[in-house]
């Protein structure tokens, strides 16, 4: 029986009295690649931050891998990996040392042969004794996705995941989140404002207005509603327009 990955009800995070997010309800259940569409500034990446107990929600509830992100943020961190939209590393250390730092704060045993497994599957074998201050932002973008996945998270989080990549770079990311899904099982959350990546990778979505949910459905289900070619820009901005209304 397929249960919940990702669960929330009313989470709403405010900043002083603006609020970012407001009464969001989702059932993203195990084994789904989820899309959160939404433009800039939106509230997609207050959505992620919450959720990974980067930001404490400022009412209602959440829980991820089973946990309450309120009540056992450590369990929620020992479950999940994360990959933002502008990956930090130590420029000066090599892609080895920087995953053998991680490694250990993730409490891993024998990091080595995990790190050597890990950049065998993004496909960076052969990189792993350059510094990491010498990579474009496509190769630093693997070294984060690897460092995401040293723990066998049970929930993967995505922020826009593509960004900044040319077009060679967003076909092998994608390719790499399907591959992830497949292979590892992994529930994946990515939030993106590129209705191309979407109806490529995730088998359903959710579009996102001034904070609030204004969609959430399967993908099939979604195109279905537009049967066009530009279906889901259709879906896109028809949710919108209603939310404005």
């Amino acid at each position: 029986m397929t249960t919940t990955a990702i669960g929330t009800h009313l989470l709403t995070h405010r900043y002083g009295s603006h609020a970012a997010l407001s009464d969001l309800t989702l059932d993203i259940r195990e084994g789904e690649i989820f899309g959160l569409l939404g433009h800039n500034g939106a509230g997609k990446t207050t959505t992620v931050s919450v959720l990974t107990t980067l930001l404490r929600p400022s009412e209602g509830t959440a829980t991820v891998a089973g946990y309450d992100v309120k009540r056992e943020p450590r369990k929620v961190r020992a479950a999940i990996g994360y990959l933002p939209e502008n990956v930090t590393f130590y420029n000066d250390l090599t892609t080895a040392e920087n995953l053998s730092f991680f490694a250990e704060l993730s409490g891993l045993r024998k990091p080595g042969a995990r790190i050597s497994e890990v950049l065998e599957f993004v496909g960076f074998t052969g990189h792993d004794r350059e510094r990491v201050g010498t990579f474009s932002k496509g190769m630093r973008q693997r070294v984060g996705l690897a460092q995401a996945l040293l723990h066998r998270p049970e929930v993967l989080f995505l922020d826009e995941p593509t960004s900044g990549l040319d077009p060679e770079g967003v076909r092998a990311l994608r390719e790499l989140i399907v591959r992830i899904n497949d292979e590892w099982g992994t529930t994946i959350f990515m939030n993106t404002h590129l209705l191309s990546e979407v109806t490529k990778t995730c088998t359903s979505i959710g579009i996102l207005r001034s904070g609030r949910l204004v969609h959430h459905g399967s993908l099939a289900d979604t195109v279905g509603a537009f049967p066009t070619d530009d279906a889901l820009e259709r879906a896109y901005f028809a949710s919108a327009e209603s939310d404005a209304a």
